[in-house]
């Protein structure tokens, strides 16, 4: 394979996938205290000191708490982000020119945000439960369970607009930029 040939769909799935997976386990005890600290539940001065004290009063656990429905939600969104991407931006930059590839490029990763971001919200809203309330779910099923039991399959869905925004603009950005500057210095 060259790499300036297009990624097949399964190449792009791949390559999201196993990039997200490698990031998501490294920085989830970073996720975990940001989650408490977003909920105003837990009372931490610093970062050093909810790292220390959820080590300290649930070891790995806690710090790697909700790491499957992050991986479940990050790695799949990731995987499917690249793949509808690159499909994406491959058929329409057939009909376009180079002078709209930015228009097309930020078209593309809106679209493709907004498909992986249904599809992934689900593990979404299973992370946070379980992250904000670690000792109340032994695995990523009962998070699932709790949720449908509570809410019922809307409860799937809570709070998807926000993040959909939000992770949709920062991809779109991020793949925006990635695709100018490889073009500008002559990588692609």
């Amino acid at each position: 394979m060259n790499l300036r040939d297009p990624l097949t769909p399964l190449q792009a799935i791949s390559l999201g996938i196993t990039a997200r997976t490698m990031s998501g386990c490294l920085l989830i005890p970073i996720t975990v205290v940001k989650t408490r600290f977003e909920s105003g539940f837990y009372k931490y001065e610093s970062i050093g000191q909810a790292l220390r004290l959820i080590y300290k009063q649930e070891g790995m656990r806690g710090l790697s708490s909700g790491l499957a429905p992050t991986l479940l939600r990050d790695a799949p969104y990731s995987g499917l982000y690249l793949m509808f991407y690159t499909q994406l931006k491959e058929v329409s930059s057939l009909a376009l020119d180079n002078k709209k590839m930015v228009t097309v490029n930020f078209g593309c990763g809106i679209l493709a945000g907004i498909f992986a971001s249904i599809v992934t919200h689900p593990a979404d809203v299973v992370k946070t439960k379980m992250q904000l309330y670690p000792l109340e779910f032994k695995s990523a099923y009962s998070g699932f369970l709790f949720v449908y039991k509570k809410y019922g399959v809307l409860g799937y869905f809570k709070g998807i607009v926000p993040r959909m925004l939000r992770r949709t603009l920062m991809t779109t950005m991020a793949w925006t930029v990635y695709e100018q500057i490889t073009r500008t210095i002559g990588l692609k």
